[in-house]
């Protein structure tokens, strides 16, 4: 049954497929390597491409524009109520409330005093303090940054100008 002839078959198999698979695996290095050089006998890996973060750079200082006092002595509130357009959505200024509270007369206001309206429990902690032109202008930049918490959910004015604008203009809704 078995032969040399066979034997010398098997073997012959064996040793062809141990080098198909060895050539395969050469092959797939080759292709694939993930090491810098031939081999990887440099040690160091090269990325193809590099995405700046600014990671280990030095923050440049933020440049400081006039201070509140100032932008709001210069406020247009003409300006302020085409800004106060984003507003309208939720607040009005007729007494009413809408899905906000009514904004007229908020300036100098106690906070969380309009009557009737469910205010969060960050700003009803509030309600010992007035909606100064400094506080709206606060609230108006990030309200969620200046009450964690709050249920308004607009993101905030980020332009100095729009908010001091928008304060002016509320100012003449009392």
């Amino acid at each position: 049954m078995f032969d040399t002839m066979t034997m010398t078959k098997v073997i012959g198999a064996l040793c062809g497929s141990l080098l198909v698979y060895m050539l395969a695996g050469w092959a797939g290095d080759a292709l694939y390597a993930s090491s810098a050089g031939h081999g990887g006998a440099d040690g160091e890996v090269q990325q193809a491409y590099v995405i700046d973060t600014g990671a280990g750079e030095e923050p440049a200082a933020a440049e400081e524009g006039p201070d509140f006092a100032t932008l709001y002595a210069s406020a247009d509130a003409a300006a302020g109520e085409k800004v106060f357009a984003k507003c309208k959505a939720c607040h009005k200024l007729d007494g009413a409330d809408g899905t906000g509270p009514h904004l007229n007369g908020v300036v100098d206001r106690p906070k969380a005093s309009v009557a009737g309206f469910g205010y969060s429990d960050v700003l009803a902690g509030m309600a010992s303090d007035t909606w100064t032109p400094e506080n709206l202008d606060g609230f108006l930049k990030s309200p969620k940054g200046y009450a964690p918490g709050t249920k308004m959910s607009f993101a905030g004015l980020p332009k100095a100008e729009d908010r001091v604008n928008v304060i002016a203009y509320l100012a003449t809704t009392q």
